[in-house]
């Protein structure tokens, strides 16, 4: 019990973090957008709150749920905040892919006007062959308030190795295998879809071929950066 407290304390303390990056590289307004982690060994979530502004996000005003949104019972949450409206779009992704372990909605303004297109941003640069693997592909249109959202994210992400999704008419949902890597996967979401825009006010870009978004998907995936220690 004590360890399970543990994990949640600094998954609280790192949620509340990760959603400063949201601010940080220009996401979110308002109180607009959200971030969760899977708690590890547990079927729980931490989530940020519904409504709270990001100046008075704090580790302790962190949600708490189990996997189908309801905020877990006992001292591991704020049972005085209700949890984001998102919640049962990112329960549902725990739920069905038991490899994530982060979660990240915005309404990034480049990636949310592709959304409304209802258009996949194409893979036309090799910054999108290393992260996404491929196109960013478009879900479902589904109402927020149940987790309709959730089913078209799965439905969608299991189909492609991209870690976003453009939901359409609402913007861009990204998962990761804990929290910082969907949070990543968003801010470079972003910036592919600002740049692939501006590309095509200049022309139409050119595809990278198959095999060679195969090759640097992997080699990002699985060499790219420090060696494990």
């Amino acid at each position: 019990m004590s360890d399970l407290r543990a994990s949640i304390a600094a998954l609280r303390a790192e949620v509340c973090a990760l959603h400063a990056e949201l601010t940080r590289n220009g996401l979110v307004v308002w109180t607009a957008g959200n971030v969760s982690a899977r708690v590890p060994g547990a079927d729980l979530m931490v989530i940020k709150p519904s409504g709270v502004s990001y100046d008075d996000l704090t580790p302790d005003a962190m949600v708490v749920t189990d996997l189908h949104g309801t905020p877990a019972a006992g001292d591991w949450g704020n049972p005085a905040l209700a949890p984001s409206s998102d919640t049962a779009a990112h329960a549902y992704v725990y739920r069905h892919m038991p490899e994530v372990g982060g979660v990240v909605h915005t309404h990034s303004t480049y990636a949310t006007a592709w959304a409304a297109r209802g258009e996949p941003i194409p893979c036309v640069l090799t910054m999108m062959g290393d992260e996404f693997g491929g196109d960013i592909p478009v879900g479902p249109f589904a109402l927020i308030g149940d987790d309709s959202i959730g089913r078209g994210i799965v439905e969608t992400l299991r189909a492609c190795p991209s870690p976003a999704v453009l939901m359409k008419n609402h913007g861009p949902f990204t998962i990761g295998p804990d929290a910082r890597a969907a949070v990543k996967a968003a801010v470079l979401c972003e910036e592919v879809a600002k740049t692939v825009h501006v590309a095509r006010q200049l022309g139409e870009p050119a595809p990278l071929d198959g095999a060679v978004v195969d090759s640097l998907h992997a080699r990002y995936q699985n060499v790219y950066g420090q060696p494990a220690r």
